[in-house]
Protein backbone atom coordinates (compact mmCIF):
# COMPACT_ATOMS: atom_id res chain seq x y z
CA UNK A 1 0.00 0.00 0.00
CA UNK A 2 2.92 2.38 0.62
CA UNK A 3 4.19 1.83 -2.94
CA UNK A 4 0.82 2.07 -4.69
CA UNK A 5 0.35 5.91 -4.59
CA UNK A 6 3.77 6.59 -6.12
CA UNK A 7 3.32 4.00 -8.85
CA UNK A 8 -0.13 5.29 -9.82
CA UNK A 9 1.02 8.93 -9.97
CA UNK A 10 4.21 8.04 -11.86
CA UNK A 11 2.38 6.04 -14.54
CA UNK A 12 -0.44 8.59 -14.72
CA UNK A 13 1.96 11.34 -15.84
CA UNK A 14 3.57 9.37 -18.66
CA UNK A 15 0.89 10.05 -21.35
CA UNK A 16 1.54 13.82 -21.19
CA UNK A 17 5.28 13.22 -21.35
CA UNK A 18 4.98 10.89 -24.34
CA UNK A 19 2.76 13.34 -26.22
CA UNK A 20 5.29 16.15 -26.37
CA UNK A 21 8.57 14.75 -25.10
CA UNK A 22 8.77 17.51 -22.48
CA UNK A 23 9.93 16.32 -19.06
CA UNK A 24 7.98 18.69 -16.82
CA UNK A 25 7.03 17.82 -13.21
CA UNK A 26 3.81 19.78 -13.79
CA UNK A 27 2.70 16.93 -16.05
CA UNK A 28 2.29 14.79 -12.93
CA UNK A 29 0.16 17.32 -11.04
CA UNK A 30 -3.24 16.00 -12.10
CA UNK A 31 -2.31 12.35 -11.36
CA UNK A 32 -1.00 13.58 -7.98
CA UNK A 33 -4.64 14.24 -6.99
CA UNK A 34 -4.85 10.47 -6.48
CA UNK A 35 -2.98 11.15 -3.24
CA UNK A 36 -6.26 12.35 -1.71
CA UNK A 37 -8.02 8.95 -1.45
CA UNK A 38 -4.75 7.11 -0.93
CA UNK A 39 -3.84 9.34 2.04
CA UNK A 40 -7.27 8.75 3.58
CA UNK A 41 -6.92 4.97 3.22
CA UNK A 42 -3.37 4.89 4.58
CA UNK A 43 -4.38 7.04 7.53
CA UNK A 44 -7.14 4.64 8.45
CA UNK A 45 -4.94 1.54 8.16
CA UNK A 46 -1.43 2.63 9.15
CA UNK A 47 -1.71 6.14 10.56
CA UNK A 48 -0.75 9.66 9.51
CA UNK A 49 2.97 8.91 9.41
CA UNK A 50 2.54 6.19 6.81
CA UNK A 51 0.47 8.50 4.63
CA UNK A 52 3.17 11.19 4.71
CA UNK A 53 5.81 8.56 4.01
CA UNK A 54 3.94 7.46 0.90
CA UNK A 55 3.51 11.07 -0.24
CA UNK A 56 7.23 11.72 0.09
CA UNK A 57 7.94 8.56 -1.88
CA UNK A 58 5.57 9.73 -4.62
CA UNK A 59 7.47 12.99 -5.06
CA UNK A 60 10.79 11.17 -5.02
CA UNK A 61 9.71 8.68 -7.69
CA UNK A 62 8.43 11.44 -10.00
CA UNK A 63 11.54 13.61 -9.64
CA UNK A 64 13.80 10.60 -10.14
CA UNK A 65 12.02 9.78 -13.38
CA UNK A 66 12.18 13.42 -14.54
CA UNK A 67 15.92 13.66 -13.87
CA UNK A 68 16.87 10.34 -15.43
CA UNK A 69 14.71 10.82 -18.56
CA UNK A 70 16.24 14.22 -19.42
CA UNK A 71 19.50 13.82 -17.51
CA UNK A 72 19.00 17.38 -16.31
CA UNK A 73 17.81 18.67 -12.93
CA UNK A 74 14.12 19.72 -13.21
CA UNK A 75 13.43 23.45 -13.12
CA UNK A 76 12.66 24.84 -9.67
CA UNK A 77 9.25 26.40 -10.40
CA UNK A 78 7.63 23.21 -11.79
CA UNK A 79 9.00 21.26 -8.83
CA UNK A 80 7.46 23.75 -6.40
CA UNK A 81 4.09 23.49 -8.16
CA UNK A 82 4.20 19.71 -7.90
CA UNK A 83 5.10 19.88 -4.21
CA UNK A 84 2.25 22.31 -3.57
CA UNK A 85 -0.29 20.00 -5.19
CA UNK A 86 1.00 16.93 -3.34
CA UNK A 87 0.91 18.77 0.01
CA UNK A 88 -2.62 20.05 -0.57
CA UNK A 89 -3.76 16.59 -1.66
CA UNK A 90 -2.15 14.93 1.36
CA UNK A 91 -3.75 17.38 3.82
CA UNK A 92 -7.10 16.91 2.10
CA UNK A 93 -6.88 13.14 2.35
CA UNK A 94 -5.80 13.22 5.99
CA UNK A 95 -8.72 15.44 6.99
CA UNK A 96 -11.35 12.93 5.99
CA UNK A 97 -13.06 11.09 8.84
CA UNK A 98 -11.28 8.01 10.16
CA UNK A 99 -13.49 4.96 10.71
CA UNK A 100 -13.82 3.93 14.37
CA UNK A 101 -12.78 0.34 13.65
CA UNK A 102 -9.56 1.61 12.15
CA UNK A 103 -8.89 3.67 15.28
CA UNK A 104 -9.32 0.60 17.50
CA UNK A 105 -6.59 -1.35 15.68
CA UNK A 106 -3.86 0.70 17.35
CA UNK A 107 -3.47 0.17 21.07
CA UNK A 108 -2.58 3.77 21.85
CA UNK A 109 -5.67 4.98 20.03
CA UNK A 110 -7.94 2.34 21.53
CA UNK A 111 -7.21 3.61 25.03
CA UNK A 112 -8.59 7.03 24.09
CA UNK A 113 -11.24 6.01 21.56
CA UNK A 114 -14.01 7.68 23.52
CA UNK A 115 -12.25 11.05 23.26
CA UNK A 116 -11.55 10.52 19.55
CA UNK A 117 -15.21 9.68 18.94
CA UNK A 118 -16.27 12.90 20.59
CA UNK A 119 -13.73 14.87 18.55
CA UNK A 120 -14.78 13.24 15.27
CA UNK A 121 -18.46 13.89 15.96
CA UNK A 122 -17.74 17.51 16.77
CA UNK A 123 -15.54 18.29 13.80
CA UNK A 124 -16.55 15.78 11.14
CA UNK A 125 -18.57 18.35 9.22
CA UNK A 126 -15.86 21.00 9.38
CA UNK A 127 -13.23 18.43 8.45
CA UNK A 128 -15.10 17.38 5.35
CA UNK A 129 -15.52 21.00 4.25
CA UNK A 130 -11.83 21.73 4.82
CA UNK A 131 -10.85 18.56 2.97
CA UNK A 132 -13.01 19.50 0.00
CA UNK A 133 -11.55 23.00 0.05
CA UNK A 134 -7.99 21.66 -0.04
CA UNK A 135 -8.92 19.26 -2.85
CA UNK A 136 -10.35 22.15 -4.88
CA UNK A 137 -7.23 24.18 -4.10
CA UNK A 138 -5.03 21.39 -5.45
CA UNK A 139 -7.18 21.19 -8.58
CA UNK A 140 -6.93 24.95 -9.06
CA UNK A 141 -3.15 24.76 -8.71
CA UNK A 142 -3.08 22.27 -11.59
CA UNK A 143 -4.78 24.87 -13.77
CA UNK A 144 -2.77 27.87 -12.55
CA UNK A 145 0.56 26.08 -13.04
CA UNK A 146 0.08 25.76 -16.80
CA UNK A 147 2.59 27.73 -18.83
CA UNK A 148 0.86 30.81 -20.29
CA UNK A 149 0.44 31.23 -24.02
CA UNK A 150 2.83 33.47 -25.92
CA UNK A 151 1.52 37.03 -25.92
CA UNK A 152 2.20 39.70 -28.53
CA UNK A 153 5.05 41.99 -27.56
CA UNK A 154 4.39 45.74 -27.49
CA UNK A 155 6.00 47.66 -30.35
CA UNK A 156 7.52 44.61 -32.09
CA UNK A 157 10.42 45.22 -34.51
CA UNK A 158 9.99 44.66 -38.22
CA UNK A 159 11.09 41.42 -39.84
CA UNK A 160 11.37 40.73 -43.56
CA UNK A 161 10.72 37.19 -44.82
CA UNK A 162 11.77 35.79 -48.20
CA UNK A 163 10.75 32.17 -48.73
CA UNK A 164 9.67 29.67 -51.32
CA UNK A 165 7.70 27.68 -48.75
CA UNK A 166 3.92 28.13 -48.29
CA UNK A 167 4.23 29.95 -44.97
CA UNK A 168 1.53 32.51 -45.73
CA UNK A 169 -0.93 30.54 -47.85
CA UNK A 170 -2.53 27.12 -48.03
CA UNK A 171 -4.91 25.67 -50.62
CA UNK A 172 -5.03 29.00 -52.44
CA UNK A 173 -6.07 30.95 -49.34
CA UNK A 174 -4.06 33.28 -47.14
CA UNK A 175 -3.30 31.25 -44.02
CA UNK A 176 -0.33 31.63 -41.69
CA UNK A 177 1.75 28.58 -40.90
CA UNK A 178 2.09 27.90 -37.15
CA UNK A 179 5.68 29.17 -37.10
CA UNK A 180 4.50 32.45 -38.65
CA UNK A 181 1.75 32.70 -36.02
CA UNK A 182 4.40 32.50 -33.31
CA UNK A 183 6.73 35.00 -35.01
CA UNK A 184 3.88 37.52 -35.30
CA UNK A 185 3.88 37.74 -31.50
CA UNK A 186 7.44 39.11 -31.55
CA UNK A 187 7.80 40.81 -34.95
CA UNK A 188 5.95 42.93 -37.44
CA UNK A 189 6.27 40.64 -40.47
CA UNK A 190 6.81 41.87 -44.00
CA UNK A 191 6.92 39.18 -46.74
CA UNK A 192 9.13 40.10 -49.70
CA UNK A 193 9.53 38.54 -53.13
CA UNK A 194 13.10 39.58 -53.84
CA UNK A 195 16.26 40.75 -52.02
CA UNK A 196 16.08 43.86 -54.20
CA UNK A 197 13.19 45.03 -52.00
CA UNK A 198 15.40 45.00 -48.89
CA UNK A 199 16.76 48.45 -49.73
CA UNK A 200 13.34 50.01 -49.26
CA UNK A 201 12.38 47.91 -46.24
CA UNK A 202 12.71 49.43 -42.74
CA UNK A 203 13.46 45.99 -41.30
CA UNK A 204 16.97 45.27 -40.07
CA UNK A 205 16.38 41.52 -39.73
CA UNK A 206 15.71 38.94 -42.44
CA UNK A 207 14.39 35.38 -42.36
CA UNK A 208 15.46 33.61 -45.58
CA UNK A 209 13.91 30.14 -45.98
CA UNK A 210 14.59 27.93 -49.03
CA UNK A 211 14.03 30.75 -51.54
CA UNK A 212 13.65 30.42 -55.32
CA UNK A 213 16.62 30.92 -57.59
CA UNK A 214 18.03 34.46 -57.35
CA UNK A 215 19.58 36.39 -60.17
CA UNK A 216 23.09 37.77 -59.86
CA UNK A 217 21.71 41.21 -59.05
CA UNK A 218 19.57 39.75 -56.28
CA UNK A 219 22.52 37.84 -54.81
CA UNK A 220 24.61 41.01 -54.83
CA UNK A 221 21.77 42.93 -53.17
CA UNK A 222 21.40 40.26 -50.48
CA UNK A 223 25.11 40.19 -49.68
CA UNK A 224 25.31 43.97 -49.70
CA UNK A 225 22.34 44.40 -47.37
CA UNK A 226 23.87 42.03 -44.79
CA UNK A 227 27.33 43.60 -45.18
CA UNK A 228 25.94 47.02 -44.30
CA UNK A 229 24.72 45.77 -40.92
CA UNK A 230 21.78 43.48 -41.64
CA UNK A 231 21.03 40.38 -39.59
CA UNK A 232 19.82 37.24 -41.39
CA UNK A 233 18.67 33.77 -40.42
CA UNK A 234 19.08 31.46 -43.41
CA UNK A 235 17.41 28.04 -43.52
CA UNK A 236 19.12 26.22 -46.39
CA UNK A 237 18.00 22.65 -47.00
CA UNK A 238 19.99 20.43 -49.39
CA UNK A 239 17.13 17.88 -49.44
CA UNK A 240 13.75 19.48 -48.73
CA UNK A 241 10.94 17.14 -47.63
CA UNK A 242 8.22 19.74 -47.10
CA UNK A 243 4.76 18.25 -47.91
CA UNK A 244 3.31 19.75 -51.10
CA UNK A 245 0.21 18.87 -53.14
CA UNK A 246 1.39 20.84 -56.16
CA UNK A 247 2.62 18.82 -59.16
CA UNK A 248 6.26 18.70 -60.15
CA UNK A 249 7.21 21.62 -62.33
CA UNK A 250 4.72 24.00 -60.73
CA UNK A 251 6.39 27.37 -60.19
CA UNK A 252 4.82 27.63 -56.75
CA UNK A 253 6.75 24.62 -55.49
CA UNK A 254 9.84 25.47 -53.43
CA UNK A 255 13.20 24.20 -54.74
CA UNK A 256 13.99 20.66 -53.60
CA UNK A 257 17.61 21.64 -52.92
CA UNK A 258 18.98 24.92 -51.65
CA UNK A 259 20.11 27.34 -54.32
CA UNK A 260 22.24 29.33 -51.88
CA UNK A 261 25.13 26.85 -51.57
CA UNK A 262 27.49 29.12 -53.55
CA UNK A 263 26.58 32.15 -51.44
CA UNK A 264 27.03 30.19 -48.21
CA UNK A 265 30.44 28.95 -49.34
CA UNK A 266 31.38 32.52 -50.22
CA UNK A 267 30.53 33.53 -46.65
CA UNK A 268 32.93 30.91 -45.30
CA UNK A 269 31.32 27.47 -44.76
CA UNK A 270 30.38 24.52 -46.94
CA UNK A 271 27.36 22.24 -46.72
CA UNK A 272 27.92 18.51 -46.26
CA UNK A 273 25.76 15.77 -47.85
CA UNK A 274 22.42 15.31 -46.04
CA UNK A 275 21.54 12.38 -43.82
CA UNK A 276 18.27 10.54 -44.39
CA UNK A 277 15.30 10.40 -42.05
CA UNK A 278 13.86 12.31 -39.14
CA UNK A 279 16.13 13.02 -36.20
CA UNK A 280 15.98 14.81 -32.87
CA UNK A 281 19.07 17.01 -32.85
CA UNK A 282 20.39 18.28 -29.50
CA UNK A 283 22.27 21.54 -29.78
CA UNK A 284 24.55 21.01 -26.80
CA UNK A 285 22.84 23.51 -24.47
CA UNK A 286 19.86 21.26 -23.79
CA UNK A 287 17.68 22.56 -26.62
CA UNK A 288 16.41 20.14 -29.24
CA UNK A 289 15.40 20.60 -32.89
CA UNK A 290 13.63 17.93 -34.90
CA UNK A 291 15.14 17.88 -38.38
CA UNK A 292 14.45 15.85 -41.51
CA UNK A 293 17.17 14.90 -44.00
CA UNK A 294 19.34 17.60 -42.51
CA UNK A 295 22.86 18.46 -43.54
CA UNK A 296 25.76 20.05 -41.68
CA UNK A 297 28.73 22.34 -42.17
CA UNK A 298 32.48 21.95 -42.57
CA UNK A 299 35.54 23.98 -43.55
CA UNK A 300 34.65 27.03 -41.50
CA UNK A 301 36.55 30.12 -42.56
CA UNK A 302 38.06 32.73 -40.22
CA UNK A 303 34.80 34.69 -40.10
CA UNK A 304 32.53 31.71 -39.40
CA UNK A 305 31.94 29.45 -36.43
CA UNK A 306 30.17 26.09 -36.55
CA UNK A 307 27.92 25.50 -33.53
CA UNK A 308 24.94 23.37 -32.59
CA UNK A 309 26.91 20.16 -33.08
CA UNK A 310 27.44 20.86 -36.75
CA UNK A 311 23.91 21.95 -37.67
CA UNK A 312 24.36 25.72 -37.36
CA UNK A 313 26.99 28.14 -38.68
CA UNK A 314 27.36 31.76 -37.58
CA UNK A 315 29.23 34.00 -40.01
CA UNK A 316 30.23 37.65 -39.95
CA UNK A 317 29.44 39.28 -43.29
CA UNK A 318 30.93 42.75 -43.33
CA UNK A 319 29.20 44.73 -40.57
CA UNK A 320 26.32 42.27 -40.42
CA UNK A 321 25.85 38.62 -39.50
CA UNK A 322 24.23 35.52 -40.93
CA UNK A 323 23.07 32.47 -38.96
CA UNK A 324 22.79 29.51 -41.31
CA UNK A 325 20.94 26.29 -40.50
CA UNK A 326 21.43 23.23 -42.69
CA UNK A 327 17.74 22.31 -42.71
CA UNK A 328 14.45 24.03 -43.56
CA UNK A 329 12.04 21.20 -42.70
CA UNK A 330 12.53 21.94 -39.00
CA UNK A 331 9.90 24.74 -39.14
CA UNK A 332 7.28 22.27 -40.43
CA UNK A 333 4.76 22.24 -37.58
CA UNK A 334 4.58 18.45 -37.64
CA UNK A 335 8.17 18.39 -36.35
CA UNK A 336 7.78 20.82 -33.44
CA UNK A 337 4.08 21.03 -32.49
CA UNK A 338 1.76 18.43 -30.94
CA UNK A 339 -1.45 20.36 -31.67
CA UNK A 340 -1.55 22.53 -34.81
CA UNK A 341 -4.27 24.70 -33.26
CA UNK A 342 -2.17 25.51 -30.18
CA UNK A 343 1.02 26.94 -31.67
CA UNK A 344 1.14 29.72 -29.05
CA UNK A 345 1.10 27.30 -26.10
CA UNK A 346 4.66 26.24 -25.17
CA UNK A 347 3.28 23.19 -23.43
CA UNK A 348 2.30 21.82 -26.86
CA UNK A 349 5.73 22.23 -28.42
CA UNK A 350 7.64 19.04 -29.18
CA UNK A 351 10.92 20.86 -29.95
CA UNK A 352 12.59 24.20 -29.27
CA UNK A 353 12.18 25.34 -32.89
CA UNK A 354 10.12 28.52 -32.21
CA UNK A 355 12.46 29.61 -29.43
CA UNK A 356 15.54 28.89 -31.56
CA UNK A 357 14.23 30.82 -34.57
CA UNK A 358 13.12 33.78 -32.46
CA UNK A 359 16.44 33.93 -30.63
CA UNK A 360 18.42 33.80 -33.88
CA UNK A 361 16.38 36.80 -35.07
CA UNK A 362 16.93 38.76 -31.86
CA UNK A 363 13.73 38.05 -29.90
CA UNK A 364 12.93 35.95 -26.85
CA UNK A 365 10.44 33.16 -26.24
CA UNK A 366 9.94 30.86 -23.23
CA UNK A 367 12.98 28.62 -22.86
CA UNK A 368 14.47 26.14 -20.41
CA UNK A 369 12.41 23.08 -21.27
CA UNK A 370 13.75 19.61 -20.47
CA UNK A 371 13.41 16.92 -23.11
CA UNK A 372 13.50 13.13 -23.12
CA UNK A 373 16.92 12.15 -24.37
CA UNK A 374 15.75 8.97 -26.12
CA UNK A 375 13.31 6.12 -25.90
CA UNK A 376 15.84 3.96 -24.05
CA UNK A 377 16.50 6.77 -21.58
CA UNK A 378 12.78 7.02 -20.80
CA UNK A 379 12.45 3.25 -20.27
CA UNK A 380 15.41 3.23 -17.91
CA UNK A 381 14.07 6.31 -16.09
CA UNK A 382 10.69 4.67 -15.45
CA UNK A 383 12.35 1.42 -14.39
CA UNK A 384 14.62 3.10 -11.86
CA UNK A 385 11.85 5.38 -10.59
CA UNK A 386 9.66 2.32 -9.91
CA UNK A 387 12.54 0.66 -8.07
CA UNK A 388 13.08 3.82 -6.01
CA UNK A 389 9.39 3.87 -5.07
CA UNK A 390 9.37 0.18 -4.12
CA UNK A 391 12.56 0.52 -2.06
CA UNK A 392 11.15 3.53 -0.22
CA UNK A 393 7.91 1.66 0.46
CA UNK A 394 9.87 -1.34 1.77
CA UNK A 395 11.72 0.89 4.21
CA UNK A 396 8.44 2.39 5.35
CA UNK A 397 6.90 -1.05 5.80
CA UNK A 398 9.72 -2.13 8.11
CA UNK A 399 9.68 1.17 10.00
CA UNK A 400 5.96 1.39 10.66
CA UNK A 401 5.62 -2.32 11.39
CA UNK A 402 8.29 -2.06 14.07
CA UNK A 403 6.65 0.99 15.58
CA UNK A 404 3.24 -0.67 15.62
CA UNK A 405 4.41 -4.01 17.01
CA UNK A 406 3.96 -4.86 20.67
CA UNK A 407 7.17 -5.07 22.72
CA UNK A 408 8.60 -8.56 22.98
CA UNK A 409 8.70 -9.92 26.58
CA UNK A 410 11.39 -12.61 26.99
CA UNK A 411 11.01 -13.08 30.77
CA UNK A 412 9.69 -16.43 32.02
CA UNK A 413 6.15 -16.39 33.38
CA UNK A 414 5.82 -16.42 37.15
CA UNK A 415 3.57 -19.00 38.81
CA UNK A 416 0.38 -17.65 40.25
CA UNK A 417 0.41 -17.17 44.04
CA UNK A 418 -2.12 -19.47 45.72
CA UNK A 419 -5.02 -17.80 47.40
CA UNK A 420 -5.09 -18.52 51.16
CA UNK A 421 -8.05 -20.58 52.33
CA UNK A 422 -10.26 -19.00 54.93
CA UNK A 423 -12.69 -21.04 57.02
CA UNK A 424 -16.31 -20.20 57.30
Amino acid sequence: MLALPGLLVLLGGLPALLRTGQVDPRGWMVPALLSIPMAAVLKGRLGDGAAWWAGLGTVGAVLSCAFLAAWRVPALLPVLWLLAVVLAAMFAGLMFRIPTKALERDEWLATARSKWRDWVRAFAGAGRIAAMGLALLALAACWLAQEPAVQRAPHPPKLSIITGLPLFWRDGAQVDAPIVTVLRQRFDLSPLDSPLALENSPAKTLLLVQPRAFSMDELVALNGWISRGGKALVLADPELRWPMDLPLGDRRRPPAVTLLAAMIEYWGVRLTPPSAGEKRHFLGDGRVLTVYSASGFEDAGPKCRIVGRGLVARCMVGKGSATIVADADLIDDRLWLADAAASLEPGQWTADTPQFVAEALGATLPAGRRWVRSGDALVNAVRWAVLVGIFWAALGTVFFRRRGAAPLDLSSPRPARPTPFKEG
